[in-house]
């Protein structure tokens, strides 16, 4: 098998991310896998990136990013002030596991708002397991105030009991959830 480009040198295997039959000439980076040196300046990845010209304090504005590095073979990592992806950091993170201020994912780690499956943070957090100041959900664990099928913590809305200074919370902030008859 000939190189790609070099049609009369041989090759000394397949670039990991174009499959195409490189030279040594034409290796871009040899570790942890074989890279051409065009796939190396398009940055290797497997997926899809968007990064946006804008940026503050060093971030993007926004980063949107899916998928693998091909030559790491690790997931990419969306990080921007708004950060979308399989992994996100940001001020505002979406994806499948997010870490920043304002979270929703799979798996949600946020300082002032966590949405999702697993939603852990600070401020309020609503999710099947949801962990925070104010917890809401399945399972809810609240530092303060906790409110859910199965609710821990100091002020507790559940199936069972109904805590005033949960129901006053409620009533307050939340009026738009509906209050269990046992708080009526």
């Amino acid at each position: 098998m000939n190189c790609f480009t070099h049609t009369h040198v041989a090759a000394v295997g397949l670039c990991g991310v174009c499959q195409k039959a490189v030279c040594r000439q034409c290796v871009g980076r040899e570790t942890p896998r074989l890279v051409c040196t065009a796939c190396t300046e398009r940055g290797g990845v497997i997926g899809y990136e968007y990064r946006s010209s804008a940026t503050i304090g060093g971030w993007p504005l926004v980063h949107i990013c899916m998928g693998i590095d091909a030559v790491t073979m690790r997931p990419r990592v969306a990080k921007g002030l708004i950060a979308i992806g399989n992994i996100a950091v940001g001020g505002l993170a979406i994806g499948g596991l997010s870490f920043g201020l304002l979270t929703i994912g799979g798996l949600s780690l946020g300082l002032v708002f966590a949405l999702g499956g697993g939603a852990i943070g600070l401020g309020l957090s609503i999710g099947g397991l949801a962990i925070g100041s104010v917890a809401i959900g399945g399972a809810a664990i609240g530092f303060v105030y906790a409110m859910g099928g199965g609710a821990s913590g100091p002020a507790v809305i559940d199936g069972l009991r109904c805590d005033e200074a949960a129901r006053e919370f409620i009533e307050r902030w939340l009026s738009a959830l509906p209050l269990p008859p046992s708080c009526r």
